[in-house]
C-alpha cells in the first residue's frame, strides 16, 4: 500500500468536501436573502441543507444546516431557534437519498411532504410553544388572514394551514433545484463528496454490510456506542434543560417578588396613615379619600404586571378594606368591607396582627395564583395601622417557563444531534469498521490448504488499518507477547494510582474550597489538624483507647481532620461571613453544614473501591458538634455514642475557635480557652479527652504560639 499516495487522495476528498459546505451554507443564504429581496412569501433556506445531506451524508447535512441557522441567527436570533428543524430534514434527506429516492424526478417528490411536515408542522408548533400563535409578520400571515376572514378557522388553524401550505411549496421548489444541481454535478465528483475518514483500505457498500452482519452473543459493539452516546446526549439535554427552567423560573419570581415589594412600598408612602382608622369610622366617602385613591390607581397603572393593590387593617375578624382598587376582571370592595383570610395566609397571621413584616406570599386560591407582598404602613406613632398590599399574578411565569422551556430545548435539539451524528460517524470510521473488517477477516481465514491460507493472508494485509491506537496494534500482531502484556498491567496499575492520587486530591482541593470562602477557616483547618495530631499522641503515650488507636487510625484521623468543615460549602457567604451574631434561622442553616459534609464525602467515596480516611472524614464532618451530654447536632448522640475521632475534634474544633478572631468576636486568651475546655469535660466534651489536653497545655501552647 503506497501510504503517502492515500494520504494525498484523502486531502483532495477533504478539500472538495469542504468546498461543498461551504457552497452549501452559501446556496441556502443566498436563496433565502432572493426571497426577501423580491418579497417572494418563500424561505428556500435548504437548498444546500439538502444537497450537503444528499452528497456528503448526514454528518455534513446536519452541519450544513445547523451553521446556517446560526449565521442567520446573528440577523434575527429567533433563527437559532429552528436549527433543529433545519438538522431533521438533513437527517430525513439523507435517509431518502439511501433508500434511492432521488434516482428520479417523480420519487424524488415523494419526500415534499414529509419535509413539509417537519418544516411546516413541526416549524409552527415551536413557533407555538415559544410564542403562542397570533398572527405575527411572517411571511405566512398574509395566507393566514386570508383563511381567518372566511370565519370558519382559529387562529391555530389558520396559522398552521398556512405555515405548511407555504413550506410544501417552499420544500416542493427545495427538492426541485437540488435534483436538478444532482444531474448537473459529475458522478466522479459526487463520488468524493461523501464525507469518510478511512482508517483501513476503503470498503463499498457491500462491503459494508458484509461485514456488518457478523454476529454478537449480545448487543453489537455498534449499538451498544449509539445507545450510550443517545443516552448521555440525551441525559445532558435533560438535566441542562431543567436546570435552566428551573433558574429561569425563580430569577423571574424573583424579579416579580421585588417588583411586588417595589409597588407595595410605594403605596405605603402615599398613604397617610394617620386617616386609616379615620377612613374605617367614618364610613361614606370621607374627605381627601378619592384624591388619594386615584394616586393610587396612577401607581397601579405605572405598572402593567400587578393585578391588584389594596391597602387592609387586618384585626381579628378579617381585613378591613380602607382601599381595594378596581382590577381589569375584577371590581374592589368598598371601603369597610371585611374580607375573610384567605388558608394562603393562615400561616403569617399572627404576625400580621402583631403588625409585623413578611415575607412575601405566594397563594393560589379564589384570587389566582398570585404573588402578593404586605407592607406595613405606620402612623406618625410608629404604629403599624394597615399594610399596603400589591399582587402579581404568576400566570405568566407559567406560560413564560413554558416558553423559555421550548427554547432551550429547541436550541439543544440540533446541536446534539450535530454532536450525536458526529461522535457515532467517528466511532464508526475509527472504532467499527476497523473491528469489524478485522474480526471478518479473522472469521474467513482458512487454514486447511496453503492456497488457502495465502488467501486469507492477503485479505488480512489488504485491510491495512491505520488508526494509530489499540486497534492497530491488535491488527500488527494478533498475539501480543508475556512482556507485553506485563507493560499493559504495569501501565493500568500506574494508570490506576494515579487516578486514586486524583480523587485524594479533588478530597483535599474540598477543603481548599471552603478555606477560600470562610474568611475564618484556612488557619483554623490547619490548626486544628495540629491539635488533632497532638491529642492523638497524648492518648498513645498514656495507653487510652489502645483497642482503636492504630498507626492507621491515627493516618487516618490526620489526613481527614482538613475535611470536618467541608460541607459549609454549601452555607452562604451572607451566613459564613456575617459579622454579627446569626439568628436562630441563620444558625439552623449552619447547621446543616454537618449533614452536607457527610454527603459531600459520601459521594467521593463512592468514587473508589477503597474508602481509606474518608470513612473517618465522614465521622468528623457529621459528628464534630455532638456533645458528650447529648446537646449536640446534628443527632444528639451522647458519650461514646460519638465516634471517637469526633469527639478529639470537638476538642480541637471549639479550643481553636476560641482562641481565634472572628467577625463577631475578640479571641479569647489562651488560659480562658483553655478553663473553657476544662469546665465542659463531662458536658460538651469528652473528659478523658479534655482533662488530657488541658493537663498537656504546654504542648498545646507550642502548637498555638506556632500557628499565631
Amino acid at each position: 500500500m503506497n501510504y503517502s499516495k492515500l494520504f494525498r487522495l484523502k486531502g483532495i476528498s477533504l478539500f472538495k468536501q469542504i468546498i461543498l459546505y461551504v457552497c452549501a451554507v452559501f446556496l441556502n443564504i443566498a436563496f433565502n436573502k432572493l426571497c426577501s429581496v423580491f418579497n417572494i412569501p418563500l424561505f428556500l433556506d435548504c437548498i444546500g441543507t439538502l444537497l450537503a445531506a444528499i452528497l456528503g451524508g448526514y454528518l455534513p447535512g446536519i452541519f450544513v444546516g445547523y451553521i446556517t441557522n446560526i449565521i442567520n441567527s446573528f440577523q434575527s436570533p429567533e433563527n437559532a431557534y429552528y436549527a433543529g428543524i433545519s438538522v431533521l430534514i438533513a437527517v430525513t434527506g439523507t435517509f431518502f437519498y439511501r433508500k434511492k429516492f432521488y434516482e428520479s424526478y417523480w420519487k424524488a417528490l415523494l419526500t415534499v411532504p414529509f419535509f413539509a411536515f417537519i418544516g411546516g408542522v413541526l416549524g409552527s408548533l415551536l413557533t407555538y410553544l415559544m410564542y403562542g400563535f397570533g398572527l405575527g409578520e411572517g411571511i405566512s400571515a398574509p395566507f393566514a388572514l386570508h383563511l381567518l376572514e372566511k370565519g370558519r378557522l382559529s387562529v391555530f388553524q389558520a396559522q398552521l394551514i398556512s405555515d405548511v401550505t407555504i413550506d410544501a411549496a417552499d420544500k416542493f421548489i427545495t427538492v426541485t433545484v437540488v435534483f436538478l444541481l444532482l444531474k448537473i454535478i459529475p458522478q466522479n465528483i459526487k463520488e468524493n463528496l461523501v464525507l469518510t475518514d478511512w482508517k483501513q483500505s476503503p470498503m463499498v457498500e457491500e462491503e459494508l454490510k458484509q461485514v456488518g452482519e457478523t454476529k454478537t452473543r449480545q448487543l453489537g459493539l455498534k449499538k451498544k456506542v449509539i445507545w450510550i452516546i443517545g443516552i448521555l446526549v440525551s441525559f445532558v439535554a435533560l438535566v441542562t434543560s431543567a436546570i435552566s427552567f428551573f433558574l429561569y423560573r425563580k430569577v423571574e419570581i424573583e424579579q416579580y417578588t421585588h417588583m411586588a415589594k417595589n409597588i407595595a412600598t410605594l403605596v405605603s408612602l402615599t398613604i397617610d396613615a394617620d386617616k386609616v382608622d379615620e377612613y374605617l369610622a367614618k364610613g361614606g366617602i370621607p374627605k381627601g379619600y378619592k384624591e388619594m385613591e386615584s394616586r393610587l390607581y396612577r401607581i397601579k397603572e405605572s405598572s402593567p404586571f400587578i393585578e391588584y393593590i389594596y391597602v387592609y387593617k387586618i384585626l381579628e375578624d378579617g381585613c378591613h378594606v380602607v382601599f381595594d382598587l378596581d382590577s381589569d376582571e375584577l371590581p374592589g370592595a368598598k371601603l369597610g368591607t371585611v374580607v375573610p383570610f384567605e388558608d394562603s395566609f393562615k400561616q403569617v397571621l399572627p404576625a400580621l396582627l402583631m403588625g409585623k413584616q413578611i415575607e412575601p406570599v405566594i397563594s393560589n386560591d379564589s384570587y389566582g395564583w398570585l404573588l402578593s407582598d404586605y407592607e406595613p404602613v405606620f402612623d406618625s406613632n410608629g404604629n403599624c395601622v394597615c399594610y399596603a398590599c400589591a399582587d402579581i399574578s404568576l400566570e405568566d411565569v407559567h406560560l413564560n417557563g413554558i416558553g423559555f422551556l421550548v427554547k432551550v430545548i429547541s436550541l439543544f435539539i440540533g446541536f446534539f444531534i450535530l454532536i450525536l451524528m458526529l461522535c457515532i460517524w467517528f466511532t464508526n470510521f475509527h472504532v467499527i469498521y476497523p473491528i469489524d473488517a478485522l474480526t471478518f477477516a479473522a472469521e474467513e481465514f482458512a487454514f486447511n490448504t496453503k492456497e488457502a491460507r495465502e488467501v486469507s493472508i492477503a485479505r488480512l494485509n489488504s485491510l491495512c488499518i491505520l488508526t494509530g491506537d489499540e486497534i492497530e496494534n491488535l491488527y500488527t500482531s494478533l498475539c501480543a507477547t508475556i512482556k507485553e502484556t506485563v507493560g499493559y498491567v504495569q501501565d493500568l496499575q500506574k494508570k490506576n494510582e494515579e487516578i486514586t492520587k486524583m480523587q485524594n486530591g479533588l478530597i483535599y482541593l474540598m477543603a481548599d474550597l471552603v478555606e477560600s470562602r470562610d474568611k475564618c477557616t484556612g488557619d483554623h483547618i490547619k490548626r486544628t489538624a495540629s491539635y488533632v495530631k497532638l491529642i492523638l499522641e497524648l492518648l498513645v503515650e498514656n495507653n487510652m483507647f489502645s483497642d482503636l488507636i492504630t498507626p492507621k487510625y491515627i493516618f487516618n484521623v490526620c489526613a481527614s481532620a482538613p475535611l470536618h468543615d467541608v460541607g459549609k460549602i454549601n452555607v452562604s457567604d451572607s451566613i459564613l461571613n456575617k459579622p454579627g451574631k446569626l439568628t436562630e434561622e441563620e444558625f439552623e442553616q449552619m447547621k446543616m453544614h454537618t449533614t452536607a459534609g457527610k454527603k459531600i464525602i459520601e459521594g467521593a467515596m463512592q468514587l473508589t473501591a477503597d474508602s481509606g480516611y474518608l470513612n473517618e472524614a465522614l465521622n468528623l464532618a457529621l459528628y464534630h458538634h455532638e456533645k458528650w451530654d447529648g446537646t449536640g447536632y446534628p443527632q444528639g448522640l451522647k458519650a461514646e455514642e460519638i465516634p471517637l475521632s469526633a469527639r478529639i475534634m470537638a476538642v480541637s474544633d471549639v479550643f481553636d475557635a476560641l482562641v481565634s478572631s472572628r467577625s463577631y468576636k475578640e479571641p479569647f486568651s489562651f488560659d480562658k480557652a483553655m478553663e473553657i475546655i476544662k469546665e465542659g469535660a463531662g458536658k460538651h466534651f469528652d473528659p478523658v479527652i479534655a482533662n488530657l489536653f488541658y493537663e498537656n497545655r504546654d504542648k498545646v501552647k507550642e502548637i498555638f504560639e506556632e500557628k499565631v
